[in-house]
């Protein structure tokens, strides 16, 4: 019994800084310094369109972080096509990149077409033709935007993938808990499981289709696989004690788990098809929040073998365990970049928890956010942006901050107390 109390204060420490989110508009809380200044044209034809494409495209670039789009009301013109465009108008307004575009409507829904302009280059960067169903257009605005931060970034857009999250809503035994994805601006969220009992760490497939989460339904926590599409599901874990913190590896035919079936939790892998398990670490602390390296062949983890949370790292088909964090006495929930060369984690600094970034190869640790009690970071997946759940006063949002750190926004979410956000993997590869 003291075993498990322990645990579980361990466990609450790491999960202080739950949040609560109400329906809220995106906002960008701090913008960059060296972002660089673009115009998205209003499209002509989007007049009487359910979304406006153009406005979507403005708000995914300024996310981003790489960009400062111009105001429309700064527009002395709106040009639709590269043809009308006046290089010295633009450049007057220090406009560097230019987005002009026109729709129309057609049996199937619409077609839009765009160009991308270099205003300084006097030339036309890129020019598309994109179709859509009139229930697609958001998804068509994220595809545009996806192209043109890789024309002028060389970095792969990120606006196409999803995010998913937990909510709860009431008091007590009145505490209703639901399962969400939604786009990665927040917007279109849906709801893919609801429960009168916690469910905790969603984790994506690599191939975007599936979440891995933690449920208390049957009143303890057991581990399930859930089809998003279909809402299909299985329960792959139901051992006594812990079953937590699932997360896939990546080639999407493991996953890696907490569990306390043999004593202190430890971590494991579990082989999908057949659910044997392999025993990762084997010690007489907490073993927790596993996440994988880009290659596969590591796992770094928070443990309290420190005497406090901190992070570990863990070569597989060796016992070689190294401690990766040194900087304070807390340090929770790392996840790697993209290309392995930094994690991104919870750092509890003297102004609270926060988001911060820490270089593998140097150990230097820069916190990011601005916040103070952030909670459960996940790294979008072409590595510019990581997204979390805070406080923010008396209102808790979704927010996101630059890999850098020199810009953060904050998202919309379902209503309810919000708990750990993830992102997806990219979509359709």
């Amino acid at each position: 019994m003291h075993t498990i109390s322990k645990v579980w204060l361990f466990c609450l420490l790491l999960a202080m800084s739950t949040v609560a989110s109400a329906n809220l508009t995106i906002e960008i809380t701090r913008g960059s310094d060296q972002a660089l200044p673009i115009g998205v044209v209003p499209f002509e034809g989007s007049a009487g369109m359910p979304e406006d494409v153009a406005q979507i495209i403005h708000d995914n670039l300024d996310r981003s972080g790489f960009f400062d789009p111009l105001d429309r009301s700064s527009m002395f013109e709106q040009p639709s096509k590269a043809d009308d465009v006046q290089y010295s108008t633009w450049r007057s307004l220090d406009v560097r990149y230019l987005v002009v575009g026109r729709a129309e409507r057609t049996d199937s829904g619409y077609r839009i077409q765009y160009d991308l302009m270099d205003i300084s280059g006097q030339r036309r960067m890129m020019s598309e033709t994109v179709t859509a169903s009139e229930n697609d257009l958001r998804g068509a605005a994220h595809y545009i935007s996806d192209q043109i931060f890789e024309e002028i970034t060389d970095i792969r857009g990120a606006f196409s993938t999803r995010i998913a999250y937990v909510t709860a809503q009431g008091v007590g035994d009145n505490t209703d808990y639901g399962l969400y994805v939604a786009d990665a601006d927040g917007r279109n969220s849906q709801q893919i499981l609801t429960s009168s009992e916690p469910i905790l760490s969603p984790a994506w497939s690599p191939d975007g289709g599936k979440l891995a989460y933690v449920s208390f339904e049957n009143g303890r926590p057991e581990i399930y696989i859930q089809e998003v599409n279909s809402g299909n599901r299985a329960r792959i874990t139901s051992f006594e004690g812990i079953n937590g913190a699932p997360v896939w590896s990546p080639d999407g035919r493991r996953l890696a788990m907490s569990l306390s079936k043999d004593g202190q939790p430890d971590i494991y892998i579990m082989e999908i098809a057949d659910r044997s398990l392999t025993r990762v670490t084997d010690s007489s602390s907490i073993d927790t929040e596993p996440a994988w390296s880009p290659d596969g062949r590591r796992l770094v983890f928070t443990s309290d073998r420190s005497g406090g949370p901190q992070i570990y790292q863990h070569r597989l088909g060796s016992s070689e365990t190294e401690r990766m964090t040194f900087t304070g006495n807390y340090n929770a929930r790392a996840r790697f970049s993209p290309d392995g060369e930094n994690l991104f984690l919870i750092h509890r600094s003297d102004r609270g928890f926060q988001v911060a970034r820490q270089e593998i190869d140097s150990g230097r640790l820069v916190t990011l956010s601005d916040s103070t009690s952030d909670e459960s970071p996940s790294v979008a997946p072409n590595g510019t942006m990581v997204i979390f759940a805070t406080q923010q006063g008396n209102n808790g949002v979704l927010s996101a901050v630059s890999a850098d750190g020199r810009s953060s926004f904050r998202l919309p979410a379902a209503q309810g107390d919000v708990r750990d956000p993830a992102w997806s993997p990219f979509l359709n590869e």
